[in-house]
């Protein structure tokens, strides 16, 4: 099944984030302020909300609150990324609405395989071309 990557996406992270989560997404607005999350909300319309939770902090809970108790956020998808998986907090706030974590290690491990891909893809194609070089 093709899966289609959502139009809006509103990041609430620092300026230093992992593009290789926000990679093929069309409109994506960064807040780095907790104090707009509300204001950019209403602005943007997202599809998909993506939290850093070490930038959050304690004030995730709240927000995660306040976003399960209104309907107008109710369609919004909630993903969070994390330094590394703890159950019991993931456990709270997938209760809260978060409906996907992303983690670093497998942030890493896609970045690393890509990049073994892309060299292997290189390799081929040198080959390639020397094969198509020979018979030409």
């Amino acid at each position: 099944m093709i899966r289609s990557r959502t139009k809006k996406v509103l990041l609430v992270a620092p300026k230093a984030f992992p593009d290789a989560l926000i990679a093929g997404y069309n409109t994506v607005r960064q807040v780095s302020v907790q104090t707009a999350i509300f204001p950019s909300i209403h602005e943007v319309k997202p599809d998909v909300i993506l939290f850093d939770y070490e930038h959050m902090g304690p004030e995730l809970e709240k927000v995660l609150r306040r976003l399960q108790s209104n309907s107008f956020y109710r369609n919004i998808r909630i993903c969070c990324y994390k330094n590394k998986e703890h159950t019991r907090i993931d456990g709270l706030l997938k209760v809260l609405g978060v409906n996907h974590f992303f983690y670093q290690e497998d942030v890493e491990k896609v970045s690393k395989s890509k990049a073994a891909l892309n060299a292997i893809n290189s390799i081929l194609d040198a080959s390639i071309v020397n094969w198509v070089a020979g018979v030409a």
